[in-house]
């Protein structure tokens, strides 16, 4: 069993212990919470490479001491060539899931590095961009050790990833599936990482580097040109927010299932449940999220394309008539079309109070799978969630941005304490949020208790098309049954399955001391001092 770490003078929490390494060393020379994430980001995207790369997209929730959370988007549009009738032309009448034509939106992260230093320079950050990406640099030209989920992830998903340009040479060693604890490198990667770090984050859209990641980009046959690259522009953004009792919870607007994580939770408090763990908490929270997903579906797409606002459905009036849908005792029947993804969360807390909630992806694992000759970047296949034909946010179009699973999450309590959480795990992330953020704030779990305990998932995960309830086998059997007689379509997983995604967790309290959680499910560690 983990106890939960604490700490006096910052935390920082990631799926993977090097990444959280690199980030509490940036703490320690006096850097803030958004330096330290951007090493983490960096140092994730060397050691934990089949989760994330600097070739996806990245959104913000920072929110400085005395002040409302900023919404940082860094989410890359569909690329001018990437039409439906350009599809159709090659034989397509659906968007590919891998390969050259999978990769079809801009990659956005870098351009939300940008933007998150420059308030970080606002509020007197001063570590350059240089050594914020040490740690990842020396990973990628000295060495990493592969992880049980690189492993076991690479030999899954190779038959459908063999083909994409350039994987097999960057991911296998001398032409054999790596191993739990083999050393690989990523020089390529690690070049790039320290160019960027020289030239800053947007030289990958407008500098030498651009030029040099559009050329592979054509040779790789992606849709994504030098001009798609030199238009994009991260955006501040104003976060979705609703209330609950004793906090104010904070998470990201569309394209994202934000508006999704927060419904879930002011859903779930207006069942009036008494106590975590039992049928009524779970299937609760279970059908907050059916009602939530209802909605999120409907709406939620391209931001300049929607015809409702998220926000709306954060209303007092709304919420209640949607909590007054749900079923105290039988399941809504569900399927659902449900979605995959696969990312990374982490967060950072410093001694000033400024919070740092951000989530990085790909997508799939290992994204589209293309890895760029000479930069060693590996492309997302966001815009595989794209439809080609129909109307409505989720069609694809030159410059709009493709449906998010990604979802950050933030909250900020009346008692002065202040909390980021989050979690991998597409379709399950929102789901995720409410089972930490309800076991800590509503029922008083421990923060790593409640990052531990077991989970749920409704819904498909990527690979797997069924659509039932996922339980991890360490729910009560007594629990498990009471669900399936309520209607719910039960399947029992492995305890710890990643599945349940890696979530993390920080909470600064008023008095200043830091409290972290990793998840037990990832390669992770929460690091304070």
């Amino acid at each position: 069993m983990l106890n939960t770490p604490r700490s006096r003078r910052g935390m920082v929490t990631s799926p993977h212990h090097l990444a959280s390494e690199a980030g509490v060393r940036v703490l320690r020379e006096g850097g803030n919470a958004i330096e330290a994430a951007v090493a983490m980001a960096a140092s994730l995207a060397v050691v934990y490479p089949h989760m994330t790369s600097i070739g996806g997209d990245g959104f913000w929730l920072i929110a400085p001491k005395g002040r409302q959370p900023i919404a940082v988007d860094a989410c890359g549009g569909a690329a001018a060539l990437a039409t439906a009738p350009m599809y159709a032309s090659q034989g397509h009448a659906a968007i590919p899931q891998r390969g050259p034509l999978a990769a079809n939106t801009v990659a956005g992260t870098l351009s939300g590095w940008a933007e998150a230093l420059a308030i970080s320079s606002e509020l007197g950050g001063r570590l350059p961009l240089s050594r914020l990406v040490e740690d990842a640099v020396w990973s990628g030209e000295h060495g990493f050790a592969v992880t049980a989920s690189q492993q076991e992830l690479t030999e899954s998903k190779l038959p459908e990833l063999k083909d994409a340009p350039n994987f097999v040479a960057t991911f296998l060693l001398d032409g054999k599936l790596p191993r739990e604890g083999e050393v690989m490198k990523l020089p390529a990667l690690a070049r790039t990482l320290k160019r960027i770090g020289a030239k800053g984050p947007m030289d990958f859209y407008t500098g030498e580097l651009s030029r040099e990641i559009a050329a592979d980009l054509t040779r790789c046959k992606s849709p994504v040109s030098a001009e798609d690259l030199a238009a994009h522009r991260a955006q501040r953004r104003e976060p979705l927010s609703v209330g609950v009792k004793g906090a104010e919870l904070f998470n990201f607007p569309p394209p994202t299932q934000g508006l999704s994580s927060l419904m879930i939770l002011a859903l779930f408090e207006r069942l009036g449940v008494g106590e975590a763990e039992g049928f009524d908490y779970v299937h609760g929270l279970v059908e907050a999220a059916k009602q939530a997903f209802i909605v999120r579906d409907r709406i939620i797409g391209d931001p300049g394309s929607m015809t409702e606002r998220a926000e709306d459905f954060l209303g007092a009036t709304i919420l209640d008539k949607l909590a007054a849908r749900i079923d105290r005792r039988r399941a809504l029947p569900w399927p659902h079309v449900a979605q995959p993804g696969d990312t990374i969360w982490l967060g950072a807390i410093d001694a000033s109070g400024l919070a740092v909630s951000f989530i990085q992806s790909i997508f799939f694992e290992f994204g589209s799978g293309c890895v760029l000759e000479n930069s060693g970047i590996v492309w997302q296949n966001r815009g595989a969630s794209f439809a080609l034909d129909g109307s409505g946010p989720r069609v694809i179009g030159a410059g709009r941005k493709p449906f998010h699973t990604l979802n950050p999450a933030m909250a900020l309590f009346a008692d002065g304490r202040r909390m980021v959480y989050g979690t991998m795990g597409g379709e399950g992330q929102p789901q995720t949020q409410s089972a930490v953020f309800s076991r800590y704030a509503m029922f008083g779990q421990k923060l790593q208790a409640a990052v531990t305990a077991p989970r749920w998932l409704l819904g498909k995960t990527w690979g797997e098309e069924t659509m039932t309830l996922k339980l991890e086998s360490r729910f009560d059997p007594h629990l498990i049954a009471q669900l399936r007689d309520a209607g719910h379509n039960v399947e029992v997983l492995p305890a710890f399955t990643s599945t349940m995604g890696h979530a993390g967790a920080i909470v600064l309290h008023a008095d200043g001391t830091f409290e972290g959680a990793t998840d037990p499910r990832s390669d992770g560690a929460a690091a304070g001092f």
